[in-house]
């Protein structure tokens, strides 16, 4: 990745976080932590690993919470972020911390 992708990824990473922490009401993504974001090349899509404290149907449940609020967290974005395009945002779960 280049720096400028870098950069972008750490601006979308830190106010998901902020997103989830502030305006976020559903109950499911409360125990949900946003460990990476990835972003493509050309800025269309970013693939965002979530780290979420529980079991797998509890896990199953913060990924559907995240899909249902997918909409609201993009336009979210496109307002607090002076970007051209927007990255479409692909939930996925991080399991890292499981195998560490």
């Amino acid at each position: 990745m280049s720096l400028r992708t870098e950069r972008i990824a750490d601006l979308i990473r830190n106010e998901l976080a902020s997103l989830i922490l502030r305006d976020i009401r559903d109950p499911r993504v409360a125990l949900a932590t946003i460990s990476r974001v990835e972003v493509s090349r050309d800025f269309s899509h970013a693939n965002v690993r979530v780290s979420v404290i529980g079991t797998d149907e509890e896990r199953d449940e913060a990924l559907r919470g995240f899909e249902s609020a997918r909409g609201f967290l993009r336009r979210e974005l496109a307002q607090r972020l002076s970007l051209r395009i927007t990255p479409e945002l692909r939930f996925f779960l991080d399991r890292g911390p499981e195998h560490s």
